[in-house]
């Protein structure tokens, strides 16, 4: 993909965060699951779709959505990152869900087809688009003129307490970080529900709604939950400047987060948008 105008996204998804996620699928999965089961209510698929996940990543979405639409439809799975592909390709299929296809493309350029899919879908994977009205335009084309898209992704970041909690407790310790760029492609480059919905409309959907949606998620003990804030996120992020402070940090962590410790887990306030429109 060189000379792609992801390329930095690419060459990112395709080393650390790729490697990341794809050894931490598991615990990750389990954290994220709710959310994308959530906007996946809303996408309502039915047996005999064809529906494109965007962003698939491990591929958990990818294989929900292949056994709802059963043997008699069909589901590909896109990503950009090769090391998560590689774990979708190996994941077990339920008895009756169609044999998914799992592709590495880019959904912003890469040809998806034209009037293919009856639904696109996404958890978490439209919002590191370089031009993401380029992107949506591309997807909408993929999509039967009646199709639909539902995705979820973040709010801002002070409502998502699962990565703010972290990392105001290591903040003290940690050096100073440089202010983000709200639009830059990046977690919570959708957290603006305006600029959302002005993208969506550019990109020629309609009907689009935009529903807040609040939730705990996490499941991890203490020490899961500490490890994978390290690796993920903002905390993770910051951490690679100053190795050095980690257990320092992880005890200030481990504090802020214990609060939090229920029967079942590590359970903390996440917030975000569930996006649906229509190509037509």
């Amino acid at each position: 993909m060189a000379g792609n105008p992801n390329a930095a996204q690419i060459d990112y998804w395709n080393a650390t965060a790729g490697e990341t996620w794809s050894t931490m699928h598991d615990q990750l999965d389990r954290q994220i699951a709710p959310l994308g089961l959530e906007a996946m209510r809303r996408l309502l698929p039915q047996p005999g779709e064809q529906i494109l996940d965007i962003g698939c990543g491990c591929g958990q979405t990818t294989v929900a959505l292949a056994e709802r639409v059963g043997r008699a439809g069909a589901v590909m799975g896109v990503d950009i990152s090769r090391p998560m592909l590689e774990v979708a390709r190996e994941r077990p299929l339920p008895p009756e869900a169609a044999q998914p296809t799992f592709r590495e493309a880019d959904a912003q350029s890469d040809d998806l087809g034209e009037s293919v899919f009856d639904a696109a879908f996404s958890r978490f994977g439209v919002m590191f688009f370089s031009d993401p009205v380029a992107a949506f335009t591309n997807i909408r084309a993929a999509l039967e003129p009646s199709g639909r898209l539902v995705f979820v992704c973040w709010r801002p970041y002070p409502e998502n307490l699962w990565m703010r909690i972290p990392m105001e407790a290591a903040q003290p310790l940690l050096a100073p970080a440089a202010p983000a760029d709200p639009t830059a492609p990046g977690p919570f480059a959708f957290a603006d529900p305006e600029r959302v919905r002005s993208i969506l409309g550019q990109a020629g959907f309609t009907a689009v709604t935009i529903e807040r949606h609040d939730t705990r998620i996490g499941g991890g003990d203490i020490d899961q939950t500490v490890a994978l804030a390290f690796r993920v996120g903002p905390l993770g992020r910051a951490l690679q400047e100053t190795p050095d402070r980690l257990p320092e940090v992880a005890k200030a962590v481990k504090a802020a987060i214990t609060p939090f410790d229920t029967p079942r887990g590590v359970l903390m306030p996440a917030a975000v948008w569930i996006v649906q429109a229509r190509a037509g």
